[in-house]
């Protein structure tokens, strides 16, 4: 069962110990891990905090995912000119 309230993306970097995540659904929310397994506790309880963080500073907070997904992919790398 995903114990997450919305849909997390993990991406996995050129260093193998460096995983960045993020949500969608989640303006704002971003964080790192080191490892996939970290990234999910590390989201879990990230969540949470940002909600909070919403909430006390009077910003809407997006309804809960009743589906949500964990994509897990390689870093998308942007270039620029």
């Amino acid at each position: 069962m995903v114990e997450l309230e919305y849909s997390l993306i993990i991406e996995a970097t050129i260093d193998p110990d460096y995983f960045g995540f993020y949500s969608l659904e989640l303006e704002g929310f971003t964080g790192i891990g080191h490892s996939v397994e970290d990234c999910l506790y590390k989201a879990k309880w990230g969540m949470k905090e940002h909600i909070d963080l919403l909430r006390g500073n009077g910003l809407p907070v997006p309804a809960k995912n009743p589906n949500p997904k964990i994509i897990i992919q390689n870093e998308q790398v942007v270039f620029t000119t």
